[in-house]
């Protein structure tokens, strides 16, 4: 019983250790991240405010050109298939 006793303790300690460098690994890697993100923030430039006075774009989507050819075709499918 001592044996199985002292092989407990044994595993508690390296789970112990392993969750104690786990979360140092961890801490350290989100200072890290945080430190480069305010370093890479400072030298990064502000973005610039473009004003244009240009037409809007044309709404998404298949011309009415595109939508007649489809039209037609799905027409002529229609008739073919009755006939």
């Amino acid at each position: 019983m001592n044996q199985v006793t002292s092989q407990l303790f044994d595993a508690a300690t390296l789970m112990g250790l392993g969750m104690v460098f786990v979360f140092a690994f961890l801490s350290l890697t989100i200072v890290a991240v945080k430190v480069l993100s305010r370093i890479a923030g400072e030298a990064a430039p502000q973005p610039v405010a473009v004003t244009t006075t240009a037409a809007p774009a044309p709404a998404p989507g298949p011309s009415p050109q595109k939508l007649a050819a489809i039209s037609a075709a799905i027409t002529q499918y229609k008739n073919n298939k009755k006939g």
